[in-house]
């Protein structure tokens, strides 16, 4: 006959398991909103660092100025390290202060800190409470305006690269219309060179199935303003005709130049940005990591509090 033995698991012993399980894994938000502000601060003080240094290689003479490319890249590196440095400097506040003494407990303290900093400056550069700390933060702001130039800096250079080029496609008739008051001046009075000027408008911007039509009356009313025969003035509508053409399609070509540029820009921006915040929420995690206390200083602490 075999006779079964069974081993009773005192009741005690498995309610500490569980507790000490519940203790280590509970989410500490005051660590974590110390660990926020830690970064917040740390990152205005390395960025006004910065705004010192950027001031100071800036001389009175253009000259010996560096070039507004290599300006931008040093605040944009600038910028991103010290993102790393203070997600490094908050992650390691709020794993210490978590009291968790598993590196991991504490690193994902880290890394949540990090998440609650991001989405306070999103917030912040996103909505109406960016004017409450618009003047406590106006230099440093100026200061990232380089950095911001990887992504918004070179999109607003090409969108004033492009600017010229839309504003010949809006108005490409400034040129001719002036060339004919110029060939019409002195010559009628100014009720035939407004005529002039009318009819070679009416030509360019009116209906593309009366091109001809528009073409005789312009060739008509340039004749009358010049005092010239209709058949020269019928060569001058026709060189306009080129000319206009010529500009658009030379103002189209750098728009979409232009174009091209301002997307890979910001292209390129949004992959440095995501870097950067991966880097970021890596320094974070680490940093939270290295901060978690050792379990002997928290037994030291718990002794210490007893007595």
């Amino acid at each position: 006959m075999t006779t079964i033995q069974t081993v009773a698991t005192p009741l005690g012993t498995e309610a500490h398991a569980d507790t000490r399980a519940v203790l280590l894994n509970q989410v500490s938000w005051g660590a974590i909103s110390a660990g926020a502000v830690t970064a917040l601060v740390t990152q205005v003080v390395v960025n006004l660092v910065g705004v010192g240094v950027g001031l100071a290689s800036v001389g009175t003479n253009s000259a010996d100025n560096p070039a507004a490319s290599s300006v931008s890249l040093g605040a944009g590196i600038w910028f991103v390290a010290s993102g790393i440095a203070a997600s490094l400097a908050g992650g390691a506040i709020a794993g210490r202060l978590s009291g968790k003494p598993l590196p991991g407990a504490a690193a994902l303290h880290g890394l949540v800190s990090w998440a609650v900093t991001t989405l306070v400056v999103l917030y912040l550069l996103t909505s109406a409470a960016s004017g409450l700390i618009g003047g406590t933060l106006s230099t440093v702001s100026g200061a990232l305006g380089g950095a911001g130039n990887l992504v918004g800096g070179t999109v607003q250079t090409a969108a004033q690269a492009a600017a010229p080029s839309l504003s010949k496609i809006s108005n490409p008739l400034d040129g001719i219309e002036q060339k004919v008051r110029e060939q019409a001046s002195g010559q009628d009075p100014q009720a035939a060179r407004d005529a002039a000027v009318a009819a070679i408008k009416a030509l360019f911007t009116g209906d593309a199935n009366q091109k001809q039509q528009a073409e005789t009356r312009a060739a008509d009313a340039l004749a009358k303003a010049q005092n010239i025969p209709v058949d020269q003035a019928r060569q001058q509508v026709q060189d306009y005709e080129k000319q206009y053409d010529q500009a658009v399609a030379t103002a189209k070509q750098k728009a979409e130049a232009a174009a091209v540029t301002a997307k890979s820009a910001a292209t390129q921006g949004a992959f440095y940005a995501a870097l950067a915040l991966v880097l970021g929420a890596l320094a974070a995690f680490f940093g939270g990591r290295l901060g978690a206390p050792k379990p002997a200083t928290l037994l030291g602490a718990y002794e210490t509090r007893r007595l």
